[in-house]
């Protein structure tokens, strides 16, 4: 695992990392109608190329709040650190070991992380869900491209995944801020 800066150095830069896919091949193509229509709806191009290009990889080393989150579905796996200042994100990584769902969920999270609030964060978190869900539209703002990710309801088994990054920011947000309170930065 990687560790980079600290919450409070500046400025803030990492790195991204890029994945290529396989190149596609027609004898590789899933035979089962299921399989292939299942295929097409959820990996679309956008959300494959937001899965390949996720921002602020690499965990920092002294984070206010950190988060790993695990999906016992598929065994993706993300964590996530955040630094606060009032109420706000000023610095975040991620370490991300998962789907393709939960890559580019990931990438749109990290895309917009920081500067928004903790508020904005658990807003995004609760929409998406309720998108999922088929309770609500797509979130709006900052994390508007996850309506890439809205033909995801139609396979509740991948909620989980596509979720788990937002989750993770959900939680170490909240540990951030009972941090900064017990420390009394707040």
């Amino acid at each position: 695992m990687k560790m980079v800066q600290s919450c409070r150095t500046a400025p803030y830069v990492l790195a991204n990392v890029r994945f290529q896919a396989p190149p596609s091949h027609p004898s590789k193509a899933p035979t089962n109608p299921y399989v292939r229509a299942m295929s097409q709806d959820l990996y679309s191009s956008r959300v494959l190329e937001l899965a390949a290009d996720i921002h602020h990889v690499g965990l920092l080393e002294s984070p206010d709040g950190r988060s790993h989150r695990v999906s016992r579905l598929c065994g993706s796996e993300i964590e996530v650190d955040i630094c606060l200042q009032d109420g706000q994100v000023i610095a975040a990584g991620i370490e991300p070991k998962a789907c393709a769902l939960g890559q580019a969920s990931a990438s749109i999270l990290m895309r917009h992380i920081v500067g928004a609030t903790t508020e904005e964060i658990q807003t995004a978190r609760d929409a998406f869900k309720a998108m999922l869900k088929g309770e609500g539209p797509a979130p709006t703002g900052r994390f508007w491209e996850l309506r890439y990710l809205e033909a995801v309801k139609e396979y509740p088994p991948r909620h989980t995944s596509a979720l788990l990054a937002f989750d993770a920011a959900v939680e170490a947000s909240e540990r951030a801020l009972a941090k900064q309170v017990t420390t009394g930065e707040i």
